[in-house]
């Protein structure tokens, strides 16, 4: 029986040193704190800074992940490449782990990619990766992809592969949300935002990854906990504000820029080109627009 997944996850930033490696153990640290808040952790997602991310950077985080004790129930990590080669290694990685799921771009360099193409894709992904105990979380964000996930595709790869169980759904568009709501029959959608997740979880929205789960998880997850008693639109309201401060300001670099300063570390600013951090200004001015609206994210322990 395949595992349940949760309702929210956090594509969980990477922190870096200031020559640009890895910092570990400040990773380590930060999936601990999401996992505590009762989210999950989709590791190796856009906000992860993924695509700036070796292979070999992503199979030595996830055997880091499992091998601290966070449980590996708690992970959706992002496979997806262009590369079918590194997709299935490390789909076939995070299945080994325990990973309940994964969350797969779909190739991207090679436009316009037809439907059949697609489904050859991802079905020999499933196919090479071989395992009952693989669910694919197929991830539509054609605004960097340029390659959109159509409902035809994903009623194409059902009809072949009951291992296909869900979409994130980072397009923003409220209509192709409802189209991919529409779908049914057990299929999971998960808006990357909980805006959205607010204004759909009554039609069948099972939960989101967003990004700014990394910063107000319990948040998040409390929401979609008291919406029974209280209404989407009461119980997503303070959640929909700290969204609404964020998507103002370039989100990776803002949550970095909040988390360095909450720990006093200035490193955690550090974002891999072509990104750049916040300019003073633009920091300031998100700083200014946090405080005023009283947002404190967490009682992160003191430390770098």
């Amino acid at each position: 029986m395949n595992q349940e997944l949760l309702s929210v996850y956090a594509p969980v930033l990477t922190p870096f040193n200031s020559d640009l490696t890895v910092n570990t153990k400040r990773f380590l640290r930060h999936c601990r704190w999401v996992v505590d808040q009762g989210a999950g952790l989709a590791i190796f997602g856009t906000n992860s800074e993924a695509a700036s991310l070796s292979l070999v950077e992503k199979r030595r985080l996830l055997d880091e992940v499992v091998a601290s004790g966070i449980p590996a129930s708690a992970l959706m990590p992002g496979t997806g490449a262009n590369s079918l080669e590194e997709t299935v290694e490390l789909t076939r990685a995070a299945v080994d782990a325990g990973a309940p799921a994964v969350l797969v771009l779909p190739p991207f360099f090679f436009k316009p990619a037809s439907i059949e193409g697609l489904i050859r894709h991802y079905g020999r992904l499933i196919e090479a990766v071989g395992s009952d105990k693989l669910q694919v979380v197929l991830y539509h964000i054609p605004q960097f992809t340029g390659v959109p996930v159509t409902v035809e595709l994903i009623e194409g790869l059902r009809r072949r592969y009951p291992n296909v169980v869900g979409i994130k759904d980072s397009s923003g568009d409220r209509e192709n949300l409802a189209r991919y709501l529409e779908i049914g029959d057990g299929f999971k959608v998960f808006p990357a935002s909980e805006i959205l997740l607010g204004e759909t979880i009554a039609k069948g929205s099972v939960g989101c990854i967003s990004a700014t789960a990394n910063v107000n998880a319990k948040g998040m997850v409390d929401a979609i906990v008291n919406t029974a008693k209280l209404g989407a639109s009461d119980a997503f309201a303070k959640a929909t504000m700290v969204r609404t401060l964020f998507q103002q300001f370039a989100m990776i670099q803002a949550m970095k820029s909040l988390i360095a300063r909450e720990l006093g570390s200035a490193e955690w600013r550090t974002v891999r080109a072509p990104l750049v951090e916040l300019d003073a200004q633009a920091e300031q001015k998100f700083f200014a627009a946090v405080d005023q609206a009283g947002f404190s994210p967490w009682a992160l322990e003191k430390a770098a």
